[in-house]
């Protein structure tokens, strides 16, 4: 199983508080040994969010640091590159009304490579179906 992660699920490893699904899907994915993805796109993603903590003082920046190596340098998590492909396409999708470029980013890419995209995003996936769209993604409580 090859999985392309949507940014709440690298939070924890960034030290970042998440909901137990979220949780416990990490725990049923490497139970399964599943190979997991990141997009840079996600690790902006979690900049951000990031300097809002920041903003509040609840961020652990240490750990913060020390999971952005992990995810990048640790070896666990395989980086995507995107396509110019991806790129045009998360552009149609935008057209088409899914306002979250990331998201639309994420998506293009794991379509095009062949990966599921996990997130907590339903209505991604009802943009998806209801586009007649490859569905590729995945929700938490799809993972068994």
């Amino acid at each position: 199983m090859k999985i392309l992660l949507d940014t709440s699920f690298l939070l924890p490893t960034l030290g970042i508080d998440v909901k137990g699904e979220v949780l416990e899907c990490l725990g049923r994915l490497v139970e399964k040994k599943a190979e997991l993805y990141y997009s840079s796109f996600s690790i902006l993603e979690s900049l951000w969010i990031a300097i809002r903590l920041m903003r509040d003082k609840s961020l652990d920046v240490e750990r913060f640091n020390e999971g952005l190596r992990s995810i990048i340098e640790g070896g666990r998590y395989v980086k995507v590159e995107e396509s110019s492909e991806a790129f045009r396409e998360a552009l149609r999708l935008y057209s088409l009304e899914s306002r979250d470029i990331i998201d639309n980013i994420l998506y293009a890419t794991s379509s095009s490579l062949g990966l599921k995209l996990l997130t907590l995003d339903k209505e991604l996936k009802e943009f998806i179906r209801k586009r007649e769209l490859r569905d590729v993604v995945l929700l938490p409580e799809e993972v068994i």
